[in-house]
């Protein structure tokens, strides 16, 4: 009841502010009396009622009052005021632009009826289930000029306007991104307008405008490399300084999330901050304050938290391992020159350091290092304030063998130590010295940590260990049979045994699946590519037993773990089959073929090996080399060994179906089903390539003939006013001076350079538009040939028709010269005093 009283108040107060003399004699609370209730128009009919006033009223008091009623009204009875009123408003902001009130005003209705959010009763309400602004949204959209309008008024510096254009633009950009990005990328200056929001003195306008450019830049390219273009990364880090850098508030979070958008995936842009040299302004960010310069009274605040871990990503988009190798080269070496990637490892030695911090500095670090061998090198070198002193690299490694330490953090070590290995002979061999006797044992050594791993009661640990001894011995044969050297002594009084035969003795005694496949991730990696691995195997009592018994039983167990076990202990035996020199005789290639045919049948071992390529935790592990679980459960496969399953996989399955045709003399015959399934699956391998290729290819076309075509635009428009204003010189008349002029200009000398420079121009842009047609011709299909045939026919008839313009100004100025000549002569016959160089003061 109170509710209606309150409608009913805003609509009496337009009528009176519109018609007083009706309502002077008439008490306001006569009318909201109970005896009248039952008049009292609804909340529809009251917002019927006001955008009628809106749409209709002559008055532009009436008209702004109506508008302040409906903001009023817009949040409450939004589908009713978005429904009737979008043209009311529209008009509002066509025909009382100059007033900056009543904009600001409308815009703030759209603002409400637009928004993303829910209000009242609309999340209660079934038949609102859907979300208003959205669908709102579309429909302001569709509506011919409605964004252009929004944009215009991004001009205009009145608080009033430019505050709510700016968050108008921000709901419609939430609610339907990729028709906003068309729109704006194809709308004039629409992107700089936004851009010259950044510098606008009124924090709460810069501070929305960062927000609005956080959603204009996902996942759109061009926009990216515009906004770039438009010295973004200048302004961003004056923002950050002006707000306390990683000390400040949220406003230096908005900052960095932008920066992130430019440059993540968007390799032209990386490579702009590379050049501007804005990589070495970012290690300015990672000078932090502390607390009585103490490091454990480093302070954390949540803000803070969230400031570092964005900047953090910063450095990750540039060195992603996924990027062109050349620019990610250049940035590792350019972060370690300007002292990046010595900051980085000063957060990882810093005491008290949040996890999750922690985590994402360390995956830093990682992509930091990785292939880069003087990176490498000096992580290496990096020494923990501990006592005694130990290397970073120690400290990870303890951490990652820890089990009461998070997840995440772990498995940050883990790639973190795999990027240190990677590609890096030197490092692999320095490390597998500390696998070695040595003559000083007081000391824990990196090798001492992963074999205590292997032993560890946490099945985690053994998987996390195992996998980074594989890294160790990976692609280097000369490693791989060093580490056969590698003796552990497992009980007192007892002989040492190879590091080999302790591994398939935890094989058998381990019960832990996940436990089982880091263990046999690791003799997979060890034993292929290496004859003498194999043979060391072989050679141990238990090994091709226990492989031959685990897939030979005839559980039909659809278990994920189960089966990657299986597939594992498959390719394994594959691998002793390809690699098998036949030294050890009982299990030379053709016997190990014979018992994979009779034990356990070459179309279940070939199933075996290619059902784990067709899991999603392959396909997720393979795409990079980061490990991708979420939770302890799901970190099975190692990205490395995925890369090495994925090579070998065909020449395996090859090695055992054609060694098993050389022992049964059917050399000669034609190929078997299964080698044709292989030879099959590695044309379609083949195919997928050159079909992705070809897939980007062209979508590179396309985008080349997108700017060509807005090339073409502008070049059209550029032609237009020039034929005009020919147009114009070809009909002008000479007045009583007999000086040639267009308006009130005279036509000289030097405008006739300016228009012979144009046309000059003109030309040349014209020519690399006719050199780019015929590339994008050569490119498109022969429908697309047509068109861009006719495009080029009618500029080649543009450019002869302005170059005939041009002879014909050129005659009309050699005849006016011609006759200038003629009254000069004249004036001198007479006696008039006559400026000879063409220079005067007066004006026609």
């Amino acid at each position: 009841m109170k509710f209606n009283k309150l409608l009913m108040f805003y609509y009496l107060n337009i009528n009176i502010n519109i018609y007083p003399r009706t309502f002077h004699n008439i008490g306001l609370k006569s009318v909201l009396g109970t005896s009248n209730l039952e008049n009292q128009p609804t909340g529809a009919e009251t917002v019927e009622r006001l955008i009628d006033r809106v749409a209709s009223s002559t008055l532009l008091n009436d008209r702004r009052d109506a508008c302040r009623a409906l903001k009023a009204l817009s949040r409450t009875y939004r589908v009713e005021v978005g429904a009737h009123g979008m043209e009311a408003l529209k008009q509002i902001l066509d025909m009382d632009k100059t007033n900056y009130e009543i904009v600001g005003l409308a815009l703030e209705i759209l603002y409400n009826i637009t928004s993303p959010d829910t209000f009242g009763q609309e999340g209660k309400e079934p038949e609102l289930k859907h979300n208003i602004g959205e669908q709102f949204t579309e429909i302001l959209i569709k509506k011919e000029g409605y964004v252009a309008l929004i944009l215009k008024f991004l001009e205009e510096f009145d608080f009033r306007v430019r505050w709510p254009a700016l968050r108008l633009l921000r709901n419609l950009l939430t609610n339907k991104l990729k028709k906003m990005q068309e729109i704006i990328l194809i709308s004039p200056m629409g992107v700089s307008k936004l851009m010259d929001m950044l510098s606008d003195s009124r924090e709460v306008i810069r501070n929305d405008a960062l927000l609005v450019l956080i959603q204009l830049t996902k996942g759109n390219t061009n926009i990216q490399k515009i906004v770039a273009f438009e010295n973004a990364f200048d302004r961003i880090y004056e923002v950050v300084l002006e707000e306390g850098g990683m000390e400040g508030g949220i406003v230096v979070e908005d900052c960095l999330l932008l920066m992130i958008n430019l440059l993540k995936n968007n390799y032209s842009n990386q490579n702009f901050f590379k050049e501007g040299n804005y990589i070495q302004k970012l290690t300015s960010m990672f000078k932090f304050s502390f607390n009585n310069n103490d490091d454990s009274f480093f302070e954390w605040s949540p803000q803070k938290l969230s400031n570092v871990h964005c900047i953090i990503q910063v450095v990750r988009v540039l060195v992603a391992p996924n990027g062109p190798v050349l620019l990610v080269n250049t940035c590792q070496n350019i972060m370690k020159k300007c002292g990046l990637l010595q900051a980085l490892c000063n957060i990882l030695m810093i005491s008290g350091v949040p996890a999750d911090l922690l985590t994402e500095t360390i995956n830093a670090v990682a992509e930091v290092i990785r292939s880069n061998a003087s990176n490498q090198d000096l992580l290496d070198h990096v020494m923990a304030p501990s006592n005694p002193p130990r290397s970073a690299i120690i400290i990870l490694l303890m951490s990652m063998v820890n089990e009461k330490q998070p997840f995440p953090l772990r498995c940050a070590v883990l790639y973190c130590f795999q990027c240190f290995l990677y590609k890096n002979n030197s490092q692999q061999v320095q490390l597998l010295q500390t696998l070695l006797p040595q003559g000083n044992e007081t000391l824990l050594t990196t090798g001492q940590l992963l074999c205590g791993g292997l032993f560890s009661p946490d099945p985690l640990s053994n998987w996390l260990s195992a996998i980074a001894l594989s890294y160790t011995v990976m692609d280097s044969s000369n490693n791989k049979e060093q580490l056969l050297r590698v003796l552990l002594a497992t009980n007192i009084g007892t002989p040492p045994i190879t590091l080999m035969e302790q591994c398939v003795i935890l094989l058998h005694q381990n019960s832990n699946i996940q436990s089982k496949l880091g263990l046999l991730t690791l003799l997979c990696t060890w034993t292929s590519y290496c004859s003498l691995a194999v043979k060391f195997f072989l050679s141990i009592n238990s090994s091709v037993p226990y492989l031959i018994g685990l897939l030979s039983s005839n559980e039909n167990n659809e278990d994920m773990q189960e089966m990657m076990l299986r597939s594992l202990c498959s390719f394994l035996i594959g691998i002793c089959v390809k690699y098998n020199d036949d030294t050890v005789i009982h299990y030379s290639k053709e016997n190990l073929c014979r018992l994979i045919e009779n034990r356990i049948g070459l179309e279940n071992f070939q199933e075996s090996i290619t059902n784990i390529t067709k899991h999603e935790l392959y396909s997720r592990s393979l795409k990079l080399p980061q490990p991708s679980a979420k939770n302890n459960s799901e970190l099975l496969l190692d990205h490395e060994f995925c890369k090495l399953l994925k090579t070998l996989e065909v020449d395996i399955l090859k090695s055992v179906i054609n060694s098993k045709s050389q022992t049964e003399g059917r050399k000669d015959e034609p190929p078997s089903d299964s080698i044709l399934v292989i030879q099959y699956k590695e044309l379609i391998r083949k195919q997928d390539f050159e079909i992705e290729k070809l897939n980007k290819s062209i979508c590179d076309i396309i985008e080349e003939k997108r700017e060509l075509e807005c090339h073409i635009q502008n070049l059209r428009y550029e032609i237009t006013s020039l034929l005009d204003q020919n147009k114009i010189l070809r009909t002008a008349n000479v007045n009583s001076n007999d000086k040639l002029t267009i308006g009130d200009s005279i036509i000289t000398e030097e405008s006739i350079n300016d228009f012979k420079s144009k046309i000059n121009n003109l030309e040349d842009s014209l020519s690399q538009s006719y050199i780019l047609i015929s590339n994008l011709q050569s490119q498109s299909t022969k429908d697309e040939l047509e068109k861009q045939k006719k495009s080029y026919d009618e500029k080649c008839e543009e450019l002869i028709q302005l170059q005939n313009d041009q002879e014909d100004l050129l005659e009309l100025l050699a005849y006016q010269d011609k006759k200038l000549k003629k009254y000069e002569k004249k004036l001198l016959d007479l006696g008039e005093k006559v400026d000879l160089d063409g220079s005067s003061d007066e004006t026609p």
